[in-house]
């Protein structure tokens, strides 16, 4: 066993320690998120743009809107798309080059709370039935890796899907640049599992030290919209209703701070 093997497996029986204990190594409750800083607008050229917080965790979202064709099957409803971009210098794990298997299923989970949510009303996002739409693209880029890059860039995302505005005087459609409409603002909240013990908003370390996580995705309404499982560990099936159950009171708690940001955004 190596050194750094050696460092790892101290590291982890810490913490497995202070959970045991009832303690983090930050010293948050287990349903304690890390501070949360949101920014809008840090990304001029773009249709909207957010950049979060959680912790050291940073990640920026930025979304731009264009004319294009509908998918066939839904001819009179936009275009999703969602990509993610792990930047090497964020942490010692990502390397350069096209998305990874990690940055397509953070992206997925990303474009699945919106899509679960109904977040954005396709439907107002058709300009002509057949022919032509627009075309959302959500791109996120990871600035620096401490943990919860789920957490953070879902929040990024619909962060900027807020601060957003559909470019209808650039593209020539005879009418004011108006705010994207929104049908839901989905939230989502993280935990790892932990000698049996569920604590939320995992740092790094925690991250590294989990036999498995839980991500559950939660609307305005406290209604469930989506849930995703990583990790070789198994979550009991009884213990599942009491996570979904946090993640709504937590979700409610993280949408209102967002909110809050928006609406003074717009003063």
């Amino acid at each position: 066993m190596s050194s750094e093997d050696i460092l790892s497996e101290i590291r982890r029986d810490y913490i497995y320690r202070l959970i045991r204990n009832g303690e983090r190594i930050d010293g948050r409750k287990f349903d304690e998120y890390r501070n949360i800083d949101i920014e809008l607008g840090p990304i001029e050229r773009a249709e909207g743009s957010a950049r979060v917080k959680i912790g050291t965790t940073d990640v920026l979202a930025g979304v731009k809107m264009q004319i294009g064709e509908p998918f066939p099957d839904t001819p009179n409803q936009g275009v999703i798309i969602t990509n993610a971009e792990l930047i090497p210098l964020a942490s010692p794990t990502f390397e350069p080059g096209p998305p990874d298997e990690n940055a397509i299923e953070l992206a997925r989970i990303v474009d699945r709370g919106i899509r679960g949510s109904n977040a954005i009303d396709l439907d107002k996002l058709c300009v002509d039935p057949g022919n032509e739409v627009w075309i959302i693209f959500i791109d996120l880029h990871i600035l620096d890796h401490n943990g919860n890059l789920v957490d953070a860039s879902s929040l990024a995302a619909i962060a900027a899907l807020l601060n957003a505005k559909v470019p209808n005087t650039k593209f020539g459609i005879d009418k004011d640049d108006e705010r994207l409409a929104m049908n839901d603002v989905p939230i989502t909240t993280t935990s790892a599992e932990i000698d049996k013990n569920y604590i939320f908003d995992p740092c790094l370390d925690e991250e590294n030290a989990a036999n498995v996580e839980l991500t559950v995705i939660t609307t305005s309404k406290g209604e469930l919209c989506g849930m995703q499982k990583t990790g070789i560990g198994k979550i009991p099936v009884d213990t599942v209703p009491n996570i979904i159950d946090s993640s709504i009171n937590m979700g409610k708690k993280l949408r209102e701070m967002l909110l809050k940001v928006v609406e003074g955004n717009r003063i």
